[in-house]
């Protein structure tokens, strides 16, 4: 099986990399919400205490494809609805730097930073996968653990995989036209704070794809099929040297997470 590259949310197969070498076993892993956060005092908490920024609020963070969607073609090529009328497989093994970090890796590991940084903040975060090492879950999966945790917010995190030579920069993509009231404002609101954040903390919006970092799309299966209010972020393009860069390593990595959280507290904030 054949990495993936990501402009079309990890649905469509572009150009090949190195397959990932981690075995997983074929069961998605089922949602889970993060734990609390533990607090280092012994004292009880004041009952006149101001409850967290994100008190009540719920967002659903979902990383890109999974470590072992390599190793299980027959179930990642299984076509599922992707919305509009259309089907598509039911993931993609995702796309890798040149010298062979996996997309799904970063993907990964940015998620838990946001979740964490949000759940510090109050907010209750779910996860559409809980390890780096299963397969799939399909992209209609996704969508629906989104809409059945009745979601705030959802955001996908990826990255992309082009071989232009001048391909780079991040970009939100989001449903359009919309399907439902939830992907018309709501969804479009979302889609400009997290371009405006991730921005404002000093990322170049992408030279290739969409238009001042926003991409409307109506082909990405895990936005054509949310109810809530969802956007897919590519965080750059992982064939480029300066951004692989970034990406393979632990302070890039915070980088983009510091960004992506900021960005969901400013939606929250509003909304």
């Amino acid at each position: 099986m054949l990495f993936t590259a990501c402009s079309g949310g990890g649905e469509t197969p572009p150009s090949p990399a190195a397959a990932p070498t981690s075995k997983a076993s074929s069961a998605a892993p089922s949602p889970s919400s993060s734990p609390p956060p533990v607090s280092s005092s012994s004292s009880p908490p004041s009952t006149s205490a101001v409850p967290p920024v994100g008190s009540g609020k719920v967002v659903v963070l979902d990383p890109g494809h999974n470590g072992g969607n390599a190793s299980h073609p027959g179930e990642i090529n299984r076509k599922v609805p992707a919305g509009r009328g259309q089907t598509k497989p039911c993931n993609t093994t995702g796309t890798s730097t040149n010298a062979g970090y996996p997309e799904h890796a970063f993907t990964f590991a940015v998620a838990q930073e946001v979740g964490n940084a949000l759940a510090a903040k109050g907010i209750k975060v779910v996860y559409t996968r809980q390890n780096d090492s299963g397969v799939g879950p399909c992209v209609d999966e996704r969508a629906q653990i989104g809409n059945d945790a009745n979601a705030d917010a959802v955001v996908s995190i990826h990255a992309d995989g082009s071989t232009s030579p001048t391909a780079h920069g991040f970009h939100v993509a989001y449903s359009a036209p919309p399907l439902n009231a939830a992907q018309g404002e709501p969804s479009l609101k979302l889609a400009r704070t997290m371009r405006d954040g991730i921005r404002d903390d000093g990322f170049a919006t992408s030279t290739y794809i969409g238009s001042a970092g926003l991409s409307p799309r109506n082909d990405l299966g895990g936005l054509n099929l949310s109810t809530r209010p969802s956007v897919l972020v590519e965080c750059g393009n992982m064939r480029n040297a300066d951004e692989a860069g970034q990406m393979s390593s632990a302070a890039g990595r915070a980088h983009y997470a510091q960004a992506i959280a900021k960005a969901i507290e400013a939606y929250l904030a509003g909304s």
